[in-house]
Formats: C-alpha cells, sequence, structure tokens
C-alpha cells in the first residue's frame, strides 16, 4: 500500500528511503466499507484522504436535500472537505464510499510535521494544490460554458473507467442535470 503512494509522491519529488521512511511515519492506513463515510457533513475532518484502492464521490446536500457531486476520487487521487480540513472546521461536504475503499490517512498535524521535517514535501504538496485548483477552474468552465452532452464527453474521455464504476444516477448528480435528463441525451 505504500509504495503506491512513494510511487505516487516520485512523479514530482524523488525521495531516499529514509525520507520516505519519515513520510510514511506520518500516514495511517484505514479501510471503509461501501457506503461508509470518510467525512460527514457537520463533522470535524481529522484527515486527508489518499485513496490507495477503492472510489468515493465528494457530495454537497443542499436546503432541498439535493445531492451534488463536486468529485469522484479512485485510486492515486486525494479527495476532502479541504477548508474543513485546513481550517479545522466542520465539514459542509461529506466524502462518502462507493466501493469498498483503502485510503492513506494524514492528519493536519502530519501534513504541518512533513511540510517543516522535509522540505521537498512541501513542494510536493504545492504542486498538487496547483493541480488541483487548475482542475476545479476547468471544471467551473466547463459548467459555465458548455452543454450536459459536451460534460459527458469530457468526463468520460478524461476518465473512462468511471462510467463502469459509478451509476448514471450520480453521473448525472455529478454534471448537473437530472437522471432523466441524462437519459435523453443521445451520445
Amino acid at each position: 500500500m505504500y509504495i503506491q503512494l512513494r510511487n505516487h509522491i516520485e512523479k514530482i519529488v524523488p525521495l531516499t528511503d529514509d525520507e520516505f521512511a519519515f513520510v510514511s511515519s506520518h500516514f495511517t492506513l484505514k479501510h471503509f466499507k461501501k457506503h461508509q463515510f470518510l467525512v460527514q457533513e457537520g463533522e470535524l475532518v481529522p484527515y486527508n484522504y489518499y485513496i490507495v484502492s477503492g472510489l468515493t464521490k465528494l457530495v454537497y446536500t443542499d436546503d432541498a436535500a439535493k445531492q451534488h457531486i463536486l468529485a469522484f476520487a479512485m485510486e492515486d487521487w486525494w479527495d476532502n472537505d479541504f477548508q474543513a480540513y485546513y481550517t479545522r472546521t466542520k465539514a459542509t461536504l461529506s466524502l462518502e464510499c462507493l466501493e469498498d475503499t483503502i485510503a492513506l490517512c494524514l492528519s493536519l498535524d502530519g501534513y504541518h510535521a512533513l511540510r517543516t521535517g522535509l522540505p521537498k514535501i512541501e513542494h510536493f504538496f504545492l504542486e498538487k494544490v496547483t493541480r488541483g485548483f487548475l482542475a476545479a477552474q476547468r471544471r467551473i468552465l466547463s459548467l459555465l460554458t458548455t452543454n450536459v452532452q459536451e460534460r459527458y464527453k469530457q468526463l468520460i474521455s478524461q476518465n473512462p473507467a468511471l462510467l463502469q464504476r459509478v451509476s448514471k444516477t450520480q453521473l448525472a448528480a455529478y454534471l448537473g442535470v437530472s437522471r432523466e435528463a441524462l437519459s435523453r441525451i443521445s451520445f
């Protein structure tokens, strides 16, 4: 499990064995069942989650109890209610397992210890945050400027495996349309 994390980090920064031992000592391996929450709205967020295996969805539930899926996370991805995690406040989002999931969990104190104890990890996290920010901007622009058919094609071209792992209802919630509207689109 930890070798996957090492490979992930080393796509950005190289690590010696001693450095990786230091990094891995700050993570906790956790197993979650399908439908279990890693983060639940209204609760504190103790960890940031690196997905080793499985699939999660990050959800905002509005006042009418409608779920809006902000993101899916699968193997080799990070996900969380980042605002709650970094500010140590209660979550406004929920992170739920769509499959049995194994995650490496990093507390905020562990995150700070890694950044100060191994400066190259700060570069790694900065790179991950930058890439995440760019992806979020692309998603917002896509929601503002493209129709659902184009958004669906973008999603599937970027993550073809997702189609086999996520229901049409969840895809519709991610794309910002009803299940019925998604069914009426010709692909």
